[in-house]
């Protein structure tokens, strides 16, 4: 019995062995599995850490405090051809948009009754001079009186009074041009009866144009005779006009609280119409500034903030700003010119995270004079 007892004993002891020792080994493999894992996890999070970001060195440029401001051109001289008088148009001498000369003829009515009317005026004038000039010489004679004298005189001058009527109801029926310019549109046509209420064409003097515009009050002071602009069109994308402040007004719109200023600007190619919308930039003064992009820079409630980069760490930056411009910001203070400052990849950003650089760029992208002025007269 004991024997049939020890056998049992022995049997439960090597399963409890047995039991343990398969335990240790679940344990072991579990410990090591859990290193390995945990190991791999702490490497993936740590390259998770590393933020993948782009920048740009802040520069120093020279900003320049401008207005913007929209207006329209004008001619330097610009007027409606139109008859003097009534008649039968018989002539025209001009195409559209051809440049002419100051007094070139434009255009002519019918004239035959008006030369008739020259040519009498001027037989009686030649016959009244006649007249007085042997008035003349028989009064050197004492033949005849000094009242008679005067009589062939005042003959004479009404004679040439008449003339020059006639001629100039005949100078009437030819148009010309009263200043050097350019012609637009026919607006009749040879056969027509035109008066003095229909327009034949248009004269625009082009060697120059003027563009009006309106500027806030605040800037009144400010804004001076000959201060150059520059002035854009949608019809010439790629070029810039300039041109001084020619006159200021002398009143404040009560309703608008602006001011209307005209500048004169050169065409002499005629490339400018009159009547054109322009984008008008005018300089006031400049200074040096240090510029990022705009994107670089995070704002809310309190403050600006800004992400620098140096030996691969992001460095948190609270900023002060000044003028914005078409895609760039000035720094007042807080950053400095050739800073590397981070311009994508904010979002995942916080101060002293690794980053690894993946597009720098060495210089911010050039702004073009005229584009930078888009907020100028909208501030404030």
């Amino acid at each position: 019995m004991s024997s049939i007892l020890g056998d049992k004993g022995t049997t439960v002891n090597e399963r409890q062995t047995t039991v343990a020792a398969v335990l240790a080994g679940l344990i072991l493999v579990g410990g090591a599995a859990y290193f390995l894992t945990g190991s791999s996890s702490n490497q993936r999070g740590h390259s998770d850490r590393t933020t993948l970001v782009e920048t740009v060195r802040a520069e120093e440029r020279q900003l320049n405090i401008r207005i913007e401001a929209v207006g329209s051109t004008l001619a330097k001289q610009a007027i409606d051809i139109v008859a003097q008088v009534s008649g039968p148009l018989i002539e025209i001498k001009f195409e559209p948009g051809q440049r002419v000369a100051k007094g070139d003829v434009l255009a002519r009515l019918e004239q035959k009754t008006e030369q008739a009317s020259v040519a009498e005026a001027r037989a009686s004038a030649i016959q009244a001079n006649l007249a007085l000039k042997r008035a003349r010489s028989l009064r050197a004679k004492r033949n005849i009186s000094a009242a008679t004298v005067e009589e062939r005189q005042a003959a004479a001058l009404r004679a040439k009074a008449q003339l020059e009527q006639a001629e100039e109801r005949l100078a009437k029926r030819t148009i010309r041009a009263p200043f050097a310019g350019q012609v637009g549109l026919k607006r009749v046509h040879v056969g027509a009866q035109v008066d003095v209420n229909i327009i034949l064409t248009t004269l625009d003097d082009l060697s120059q144009v003027e563009i009006d515009f309106a500027v806030p009050e605040r800037f009144y002071g400010q804004i001076k005779k000959g201060q150059n602009i520059s002035a854009k069109s949608a019809a010439f994308p790629d070029r810039i006009f300039t041109g001084v402040i020619s006159s200021i007004d002398t009143r404040v719109g009560e309703v608008s609280r602006a001011f209307k200023v005209r500048a004169l600007v050169p065409n002499n190619d005629g490339s400018l119409p009159a009547g054109m919308f322009m984008h008008v930039d005018v300089t006031l003064e400049a200074h040096k500034g240090v510029v990022v992009p705009e994107q670089a820079v995070i704002a809310n409630a309190e403050h600006h903030i800004i992400y620098t980069v140096v030996d691969n760490v992001a460095h948190k930056n609270e900023v002060q700003l000044g003028r914005r411009e078409v895609g760039i910001v000035e720094v007042l203070s807080g950053i400095k010119p050739d800073d590397v400052v981070v311009t994508s990849g904010l979002q995942r950003l916080r101060d002293g995270v690794r980053v690894k650089i993946v597009s720098p760029q060495s210089t911010l992208e050039p702004v073009s004079p005229v584009s930078q002025v888009k907020k100028s007269a909208n501030a404030g």
